[in-house]
């Protein structure tokens, strides 16, 4: 599964995609230059027990280290998955 980038503006999202469609999402916006904030993660029940959702959040974290950025989360999934990964602790606001 290749997850992919979509942004437009201050709002963007990594997903996965099949046919067409997107059965993977974690939804960001970016707060600021050096901020951004993880609106949401949802994931196809197709694809549940294959880590998918802790993959989303690394792309994001990846994504951040990349441009210099800061995380904060309003997804429970997501800060939970942040606060529990201690490689992330550079990332998490």
């Amino acid at each position: 599964m290749e997850i992919q980038r979509d942004e437009h503006g201050r709002r963007g999202a990594f997903f996965i995609e099949r046919d067409g469609e997107w059965i993977a999402e974690l939804a960001y916006t970016k707060y600021r230059p050096d901020l951004m904030i993880i609106d949401h993660t949802e994931v196809d029940r197709s694809l549940r027990g294959q880590n998918v959702g802790q993959q989303l959040v690394r792309a994001a974290v990846d994504y951040a280290r990349e441009k210099k950025m800061k995380i904060r989360s309003r997804c429970r999934y997501a800060h939970n998955v942040l606060e529990e990964t201690a490689e992330y602790a550079d990332v998490i606001v």
